[in-house]
């Protein structure tokens, strides 16, 4: 990036505060700025912005919401009437579900900057696939995340995750969580995949730890209902052409 990335970020939360979104958001900065972007070399500058203040022509948005408007879904990325990156963060539903809003924040914030186009994939020659760009999936079964000045975040994982030729002695995999090696999922993690042998994108989730190259649609065990892709999502939209996909009306 020849200049950061701004991320608004709003509030149209009831259960989430104004001073409680305005606690997250520096520690949301601590982590991309110093976490994320020590091993990704990818950075961008948080705002805070009041539910009626208008977002800037050119800024992703991370907006907070109640209720999923799609089934199942704790959060997701969209885009805005004007073509920029929305993630969006179900707090709510989140809570409903046991988990902590900052959590999915941290989630859909880090794989937004990841790959804002959701078309980066890691080749795997050896079995002939490609796996999605996801940061945050293949450590989601840890929801505790890791805290930063009393917030609590996502854990990710680590370029190398993506990369199947690394096998160096005591190399990390994952900012926090005990992945192993590449494509490497702890039980409750899950990968997208495109198989080039057919079938197109497909996902793999862990029900124990598991190398997911040694996974496949058919020995891994059935994901349940909610596993599928969510309407708007990136693993939905990966399936599909661009001129398919939904245009969100946040703004």
């Amino acid at each position: 990036m020849s200049s950061k990335t701004m991320i608004a970020v709003k509030s149209l939360s009831t259960v989430v505060t104004q001073a409680q979104l305005a606690k997250a958001v520096p520690a949301l900065q601590k982590q991309v700025s110093n976490d994320f972007c020590s091993v990704w070399g990818i950075d961008a500058t948080l705002q805070l912005f009041g539910k009626s203040q208008k977002i800037p022509a050119g800024a992703w948005l991370l907006g907070v919401f109640d209720d999923a408007d799609q089934a199942g879904a704790l959060g997701y990325h969209d885009l805005t009437r004007t073509g920029q990156p929305l993630g969006k963060v179900f707090a709510r539903t989140t809570i409903n579900d046991g988990g902590l809003w900052t959590v999915t924040c941290s989630h859909e914030l880090l794989e937004m900057l990841a790959d804002p186009n959701i078309n980066l994939c890691a080749f795997d020659e050896a079995n002939r696939r490609l796996y999605a760009y996801e940061v945050c999936d293949a450590v989601e079964a840890d929801k505790l995340g890791y805290a930063i000045d009393g917030v609590t975040v996502s854990d990710f994982v680590l370029p190398g995750w993506f990369e199947p030729t690394h096998v160096g002695k005591n190399e990390k995999f994952a900012w926090k969580s005990k992945v192993t090696r590449p494509f490497h999922l702890q039980p409750g993690g899950y990968i997208s995949y495109f198989d080039l042998a057919g079938g197109g994108w497909q996902q793999l989730t862990a029900r124990t730890s598991a190398d997911a190259r040694q996974m496949s649609a058919a020995t891994s065990p059935a994901a349940p209902w909610t596993a599928r892709p969510r309407v708007g999502s990136r693993r939905e939209r990966r399936r599909l052409p661009k001129g398919q996909w939904l245009v969100s009306t946040a703004g």
